[in-house]
C-alpha cells in the first residue's frame, strides 16, 4: 500500500453519543493491523482514541502514542502501547505525530481533531508534505465539513485541485483503495505581485 508504514489517526477523546462511532473506530483499527500499518495517535486510553488503539493491539498490530506530560499526569495515557512518546507541549505532540506517519485520517472528534487535521491539510497545501489526508465520515459526521470546503473553493479561497486531494467517505475499503493510488498534486497559491 503506497509505502504507508504508519498512519496517524486524529479522533475524539470522547466516544460520542452513538455506538456506530465506536464500531467504526474498532473496525478501522482492526483493518490497520491487518494491513500491517502501525497506528500513530494521541496516546490516550479514553474515547475513540482508546478504542482504535485497543483494536489495533487486539489484532496484533503496532501502536505508537504521543502524549503531553500534562495528560500523562491526569492518568489518561494508554499504558499498553507498543511505544509511548511523552512530550512537553501540544505543539511538540503534533510535530512528533507528523514525523512518525505517512498518512493522516480523521475519525469523528471535536476541536482537537479539527485542529490537528487542518494543520496537516495546510501543510499539504503549502507543499510541506505529500501524504494522503482522509476523513472517515461515519454517519455523515463530516458531511457539513465537506460542504464547507466546497464553499471555500466556490468563493475563491481554496483551489479545486487542493480540495480534490482530501478524501471523504464512510467506507474503510474505499479509503484504503484511494490511499493505494494516491498521488499528491502540489499547486502553489495564486498570490500575485498585485496582491502584495
Amino acid at each position: 500500500m503506497r509505502d504507508i508504514k504508519a498512519l496517524c489517526v486524529y479522533c475524539g477523546s470522547s466516544s460520542g453519543n452513538r455506538p456506530e462511532y465506536t464500531e467504526a473506530a474498532t473496525a478501522f483499527g482492526t483493518r490497520l493491523a491487518r494491513e500491517g500499518i502501525a497506528l500513530v495517535y494521541g496516546g490516550g486510553k479514553v474515547g475513540l482514541m482508546g478504542t482504535v488503539a485497543d483494536a489495533v493491539l487486539a489484532a496484533g498490530g503496532r501502536v505508537i502514542g504521543v502524549i503531553p506530560r500534562q495528560l500523562v499526569e491526569k492518568e489518561v495515557a494508554h499504558v499498553g502501547l507498543t511505544e509511548l512518546h511523552v512530550v512537553e507541549t501540544m505543539h511538540q505532540r503534533k510535530t512528533r505525530m507528523y514525523e512518525l506517519a505517512d498518512a493522516f485520517v480523521a475519525l469523528p472528534g471535536g476541536f482537537g481533531t479539527m485542529d490537528e487535521m487542518f494543520e496537516m491539510l495546510t501543510w499539504a497545501q503549502l507543499g510541506l508534505h505529500a501524504y494522503p489526508c482522509a476523513f472517515l465520515d461515519t454517519l455523515g459526521f463530516y458531511k457539513g465539513l465537506g460542504a464547507s470546503m466546497d464553499h471555500m473553493v466556490a468563493e475563491g479561497f481554496v483551489k479545486q485541485v487542493q480540495r480534490d486531494q482530501v478524501w471523504f467517505g464512510d467506507s474503510i475499503d474505499a479509503m484504503f483503495d484511494w490511499m493505494k493510488s494516491y498521488e499528491s498534486t502540489y499547486t502553489p497559491k495564486w498570490i500575485t505581485k498585485d496582491a502584495v
